[in-house]
């Protein structure tokens, strides 16, 4: 059997939403909720109103077409999974099963150290194959596994990139910072979804900050943290991650400011929803870098 800790030695060999900068379109997808935390679906380009660094820009296309997808998968292969692995290897296979048949997916194991687990493939059983064989032990080194798949996701086949984080605590081994994960992702432009299987406990700092941490990362790429207060609620969440990214809406605009200085601009969305209905939030990527040529 392979065991968690031979993740990095076993592993093969390898070589979102996502805001895309052409030279003269900027596209932004967008997932809307409603106060329940429900998804928003059947809106208009009139129920959105567009800014870039605070100036109002014009919708010039928009669309809600379910695009294939390249998704990195980070799975937790840390001691303390060992309790909530059998759930979370489930879900997993839920999500991959309820994707667009395109979609291309990878899948980074953790422990002490990341690894690729299985290289980009369309087929769920080569993942369900790998998953079974392995066994969770060791530490956490969970910024080193997102580093991993950010960079890994430069080799997409697709535009749009995404990546789902599945993990039940805080780093405590990694050698990459917070602050140079939070560098590749704004420059990587993927949006990132997190599964938090958190114990009601947390004894660690380490355990205590992985919420803090997971939160902060995917909310400001467009994407959210869903915590998991029920193993049992692993497969409904996994779903619901599988919906969203089926259902965003991708608002373009040709930003007013042309320069090509490399500068990073904010994006600011507001919704304007038809009367009646209310008050909803959109998830969306804070912003991105202008060409620099």
């Amino acid at each position: 059997m392979v065991t968690g800790g031979d993740v990095a030695g076993r592993a093969t060999s390898s070589s979102g939403a996502k805001i895309r900068v052409d030279v003269d379109l900027v596209l932004v997808p967008v997932s809307v909720t409603d106060p329940m935390n429900r998804l928003v679906t059947g809106l208009e380009r009139e129920n959105f109103q567009l800014y870039d660094n605070n100036i109002p820009q014009t919708i010039k296309t928009f669309s809600t077409e379910d695009a294939p997808l390249s998704i990195g998968i980070v799975f937790d292969l840390s001691g303390s999974m060992q309790s909530k692995f059998v759930r979370a290897r489930k879900a997993l296979s839920e999500f991959l099963r309820t994707c667009n048949p395109k979609d291309e997916f990878f899948v980074i194991g953790f422990n002490d150290r990341p690894a690729v687990l299985v290289d980009y493939t369309s087929e769920v059983d080569d993942v369900e194959a790998r998953m079974v064989m392995l066994k969770p032990e060791n530490r956490t080194a969970l910024i080193d596994a997102m580093y991993l798949g950010v960079n890994k996701l430069r080799d997409a086949k697709y535009q749009r990139k995404a990546l789902l984080v599945i993990s039940d605590g805080g780093d405590n081994r990694s050698r990459y910072t917070e602050g140079e994960l939070t560098r590749v992702v704004r420059e990587s432009e993927v949006q990132i979804y997190g599964i938090g299987i958190f114990d009601a406990y947390a004894p660690t700092e380490e355990e205590q900050n992985g919420p803090i941490l997971l939160k902060e990362v995917t909310e400001s790429t467009g994407g959210r943290l869903f915590k998991v207060l029920d193993v049992q609620d692993l497969s409904d969440i996994a779903e619901r991650i599988s919906e969203e990214l089926r259902n965003e809406y991708v608002l373009g605009y040709t930003p007013t400011d042309r320069r090509r200085n490399g500068v990073y601009r904010k994006v600011r969305v507001r919704l304007a929803p038809p009367p009646g209905l209310p008050m909803m939030d959109a998830h969306y990527r804070e912003g991105y870098y202008a060409p620099s040529q």
